[in-house]
C-alpha cells in the first residue's frame, strides 16, 4: 500500500484542511487544477486556502494597493475552496488571520511554501498546535540552527522534487507535491489551465471592444503585455511599439486590432509612451477593478504575445495563441499547450527578455 504524508484513515476522518502558500497568478494558474482535484478526491473534506502576502508591511500606503491583489478575486470565485484567507498584507491583519485559523482547529495544516519555509513551518504549528503539519524545508547552512528548529515543528517534510528530464514542466512539481501528500494523481491533460468566467466580465469585455470600435472589426486582434514582476522579464515600450508598426505593413495584419496591457502603476507612462508613435488602433488596457476584466479581453483575441506572466499562461486557459518571451533561467515555466504556444527565448542565458528582438517576434508572427 502507497505511503502518504497525510494518512489516509486521518484524511477520511478529518473535516478540513488547510493549505499555506504565496502565490502568484501565474502559480495559481496551474496550482488550482492541483487543489480542484484534491477537493474531489476527498469530498468530506473542506478546502481552506492560506494566501500570503509576502509584499506585507506597515506602510499604510501601501495597503489599498495590497488588498486589490488580483489573485483574490480569483480565488473567491473558485468553488472548491470553502474558505481564503486574504488579509495578511498589513501586520495587524496578518496577527488577526492567525487567531482566526487557530480557532478552526485544523487537524491538517500543509504548507506548499517554497520561499523561507522554515518561517512557514513555524507558521502552520502557530496556526495549529496539535494538528499533523506537513512542510518544505531547505538544507540548513551552519550559521542557520533556528531554520532547523524550525523545522523541527514539522511533522512531515515534502520530498524535494527530482526532474526526470529537460523537459520537465512547473506542473510537473505540482503534481509531486501532492501525489506526496495523498497519492492524487492528475494527468496531463487535467494539467492544463483553465478559467471560469462570470458573464458580467464576458459583458464588460463586448462593450469595452465596442467603445474602442473594435467589435465589430475586419481584422484581428491583437493583445500583447510587456510587463511582468521584475524588469529581467519586461519587453520595452519601445519594441511594442515597433512590433504593432511593423506588424499593420505586413499582410493579413493591415487591419489588426491591438490592445496593450499595462499593470495599473505604470498605465501613465505606458500612454505617454505608445501616444508618442501615434499608432492607429491601438488601445491601452489594465485590469484595475476585477481580475476577471483580463481574461474576458484575453479570449476575444485571435493572438496574445506575452512576456513570462500570468498572461502568458492565461492564453492558453482561454484558447488563444501565444507567443511567448522569456528568459533562458526557468524553462519549466514555459506555456503548457505546445501546440497553441510558440516561445522565444533571449539568445543567452544571462539575457533579460528585452534581448528578444521584434524582428524575432515578426519571424514568429509569420
Amino acid at each position: 500500500m502507497q505511503t502518504t504524508l497525510i494518512p489516509a484513515d486521518l484524511l477520511k476522518k478529518s473535516d478540513k484542511v488547510l493549505f499555506i502558500a504565496h502565490l502568484a497568478l501565474g502559480d495559481f494558474t496551474y496550482l488550482q487544477n492541483f487543489f480542484k482535484a484534491f477537493a474531489e478526491q476527498n469530498p468530506q473534506l473542506k478546502v481552506h486556502l492560506w494566501v500570503d502576502e509576502v509584499r506585507r508591511t506597515d506602510d499604510a500606503a501601501q495597503w489599498p494597493h495590497l488588498k486589490k491583489y488580483s489573485l483574490y478575486d480569483w480565488t473567491a470565485a473558485c468553488p472548491f475552496f470553502a474558505k481564503v484567507y486574504n488579509q495578511t498584507y498589513s501586520p495587524a491583519l496578518y496577527r488577526e488571520s492567525i487567531e482566526e485559523a487557530r480557532r478552526e482547529n485544523y487537524p491538517i495544516v500543509v504548507s506548499l511554501a517554497t520561499l523561507r519555509p522554515h518561517l512557514y513551518a513555524g507558521l502552520a504549528r502557530k496556526i495549529s498546535p496539535d494538528g499533523l503539519v506537513i512542510g518544505m524545508t531547505r538544507k540548513v547552512r551552519f550559521f542557520e540552527p533556528h531554520h532547523l528548529l524550525a523545522y523541527h515543528k514539522l511533522d512531515a517534510a515534502m520530498p524535494p522534487y527530482r526532474a526526470a528530464g529537460p523537459e520537465h514542466h512547473i506542473s510537473d512539481v505540482y503534481a509531486h507535491w501532492f501525489r506526496q501528500l495523498s497519492g492524487l494523481e492528475v494527468d496531463a491533460q487535467a494539467r492544463f489551465p483553465f478559467v471560469d468566467i462570470p458573464q458580467q466580465w464576458r459583458q464588460y469585455a463586448e462593450k469595452r471592444l465596442a467603445e474602442w470600435r473594435f467589435a465589430p472589426r475586419p481584422g484581428k486582434l491583437v493583445f500583447i503585455n510587456p510587463y511582468a514582476k521584475t524588469k529581467k522579464r519586461c519587453w520595452p515600450l519601445e519594441h511594442v511599439a515597433e512590433l504593432i508598426r511593423a506588424m499593420q505593413k505586413r499582410a493579413g495584419w493591415q487591419d489588426a486590432c491591438f490592445i496593450v496591457n499595462a499593470v495599473p502603476q505604470e498605465l501613465a507612462n505606458a500612454h505617454e509612451v505608445i501616444g508618442r508613435y501615434g499608432l492607429p488602433r491601438t488601445e491601452l488596457f489594465s485590469a484595475e477593478e476585477n481580475f476577471f476584466q483580463l481574461p474576458a479581453i484575453l479570449e476575444r483575441c485571435d493572438l496574445i504575445v506575452s512576456v513570462e506572466t500570468a498572461v502568458m499562461h492565461l492564453a492558453n486557459a482561454v484558447h488563444v495563441p501565444v507567443v511567448a518571451l522569456m528568459r533562458q533561467k526557468n524553462p519549466e515555466w514555459v506555456p503548457i499547450d505546445r501546440a497553441n504556444s510558440t516561445v522565444i527565448t533571449a539568445p543567452h542565458r544571462r539575457d533579460w527578455v528585452k534581448a528578444v528582438s521584434v524582428e524575432h517576434v515578426l519571424e514568429a508572427i509569420r
